[in-house]
């Protein structure tokens, strides 16, 4: 937000300012993606009718309903459940995506904090949910939430390296670890001369781009890494006992880091606000729109996987993670490398 800076405001109004703004964020990209990706892509995907119908105009009211449903239900919290915890776990997992919107880029002057590790900064704090997970599923005394809750430690522990890894090509190749750094040098780079599209490093950095959208995919427990939540195994995982508005928390936290996810990818690898013939006033204007844009192609790609494959088995997954995406991100980081040195 260095544009609101320039209006030379004291360091708490400003600060007030940019807590303001990303918590105007997280509820519009959740009721977004639920609107966008959860009722009508799956609807039309699915040929599911319920969400299309309620409301009038192409069942509009369902998501509104949904959220006054949520809202209006009764706060429940078991009796043998440790009740600080179990109140405070929902909080901390939406804390986790809250932070991972302070350092994404939404134009040139458009960003609440331009971090020179801003990239680092964002992976670190995207993987602080684990605790609130562990936090509600221990909290709640429940087996099935205790399980839920350990099958997603492991998994985000286990695809918390893939992520990473799958970025540091981004990062070689650029030469910096800032997301606007990232930004303007795909924005300013050519292909063997020619400028009209820039540099994006979906180009160069396929392979990172896919690895990416997997370790992604199993961040957000989603299918086909859904296992945390497998309702047919294990009720709702570590969400069973949670009812209201605080599992609306986890509802918006897993939509809204989606929403960061998508964000964060679209910045590394298709140049996030930035094209080349845009600069300035103008792509500050622009630039969120153009974000916007990306975000949502990099989100249907991750819902369309979400709406497609089945459930895998822990097994499967944790080998998918070992065996596959770390030694592949590995090779990815060597040839870029390589080539970085080469060329």
């Amino acid at each position: 937000m260095h544009a609101v800076a320039d209006l030379h405001l004291a360091y708490w109004q400003l600060t007030s300012i940019k807590v303001l703004v990303i918590l105007a964020v997280i509820p519009a990209a959740a009721l977004t993606f639920g609107y966008v990706f959860l009722m009508k892509t799956m609807a039309h995907m699915q040929s599911r009718l319920g969400p299309m119908e309620p409301g009038g105009f192409h069942g509009w009211y369902q998501l509104v309903g949904d959220g006054i449903k949520f809202i209006q239900k009764e706060d429940i919290i078991p009796t043998a459940a440790d009740r600080a915890i179990f109140a405070l776990a929902p909080t901390v997992v939406l804390v986790s995506t809250f932070l991972l919107f302070v350092v994404i880029p939404a134009g040139p002057r458009l960003v609440v904090q331009d971090l020179d590790v801003g990239i680092f900064f964002a992976l670190a704090v995207s993987s602080l949910s684990v605790i609130g997970v562990l936090m509600a599923g221990w909290s709640s005394a429940n087996k099935y939430s205790l399980l839920g809750a350990l099958r997603a430690a492991g998994q985000l522990i286990a695809y918390e390296l893939p992520l990473a890894l799958g970025v540091i090509g981004v990062v070689v190749e650029a030469g910096t670890m800032s997301l606007q750094g990232i930004v303007r040098f795909q924005q300013e780079g050519n292909i063997f001369g020619w400028h009209g599209i820039g540099d994006p490093f979906i180009l160069t950095q396929g392979i990172g781009f896919v690895l990416f959208l997997m370790a992604a995919q199993a961040e957000l427990t989603q299918t086909p890494f859904d296992m945390p939540l497998a309702e047919s195994e294990l009720v709702a995982g570590y969400t069973t006992e949670y009812t209201g508005f605080r599992f609306l928390f986890f509802y918006m936290a897993e939509t809204a880091t989606a929403f960061g996810l998508a964000a964060i990818a679209a910045t590394l690898f298709l140049g996030g606000w930035a094209v080349p013939w845009v600069h300035g006033t103008m792509a500050d204007v622009l630039g969120p729109f153009i974000l916007g844009a990306k975000i949502m192609a990099v989100a249907f790609l991750i819902y369309w996987i979400r709406f497609t494959y089945p459930r895998f088995r822990e097994d499967q997954l944790q080998a998918i993670a070992w065996k596959y995406l770390i030694p592949v991100s590995l090779a990815n980081i060597l040839l870029t490398g390589v080539l970085k040195v080469a060329f």
